[in-house]
């Protein structure tokens, strides 16, 4: 009778790499440190793109100043809106990690799970209402072909509601993402695991 063989102890797997670039992390500044425990206090993690970006201090710091500025700061556009054009351009794009990141925000600001979802697919899928449908088709429009938006786009956003502020927040936001989205796919960035089981 052979003898049974030694089981291994399950080991955790080590985390995978924010991006595909061998990019190794600057020294955090005080500040930048800062911010990452404060992502650790209110997330439970510091998000990838930001361990993605902190090979360079000044870039990380321009790319969260600009972050937190359209998505956080006061707006005419809720935190909600601003997270389904996130997810909205980042479909067109077929972006993993915004799909991934945002995906999870819709949901938890929504309340409703399968709206999330139904924006990552098809956001035309989804119960919106005339001022959220009139906000994403914009963006959508903007991502796709930038250089047919014309008047009759903007009067749209205003027959909805929005303010001519509103309408450069829904510009700044898509326009953004799709900045984001390119870096994510050029660099093969990868969200955090966590975020696909959050607001399930």
């Amino acid at each position: 009778m052979k003898p049974a063989k030694a089981v291994k102890p399950a080991t955790k797997p080590a985390p995978e790499a924010p991006t595909a670039l061998d990019l190794p992390p600057a020294p955090l500044d005080a500040a930048t440190q800062a911010y990452f425990d404060k992502c650790v206090e209110k997330l439970g993690f510091v998000p990838n793109v930001l361990q993605a970006y902190a090979f360079d201090m000044a870039k990380l710091g321009a790319f969260a100043a600009m972050y937190n500025d359209l998505m956080l700061a006061p707006s005419g556009l809720s935190k909600l809106e601003r997270e389904m054009i996130a997810v909205a351009v980042s479909a067109v794009n077929r972006c993993y990690y915004c799909l991934t990141a945002h995906g999870a925000a819709v949901r938890a600001l929504s309340g409703t799970p399968e709206l999330g979802e139904q924006i990552v697919m098809n956001y035309r899928a989804a119960r919106l209402d005339r001022r959220q449908r009139a906000i994403l088709d914009f963006a959508v429009k903007l991502t796709e072909a930038p250089h047919t938006i014309e008047e009759e786009d903007r009067a749209a956003l205003r027959t909805a509601g929005l303010s001519d502020r509103d309408i450069w927040d829904v510009g700044a936001v898509a326009a953004f993402f799709n900045m984001s989205n390119r870096v994510a796919s050029a660099t093969d960035m990868r969200p955090n695991a966590e975020y696909h089981a959050q607001a399930r």
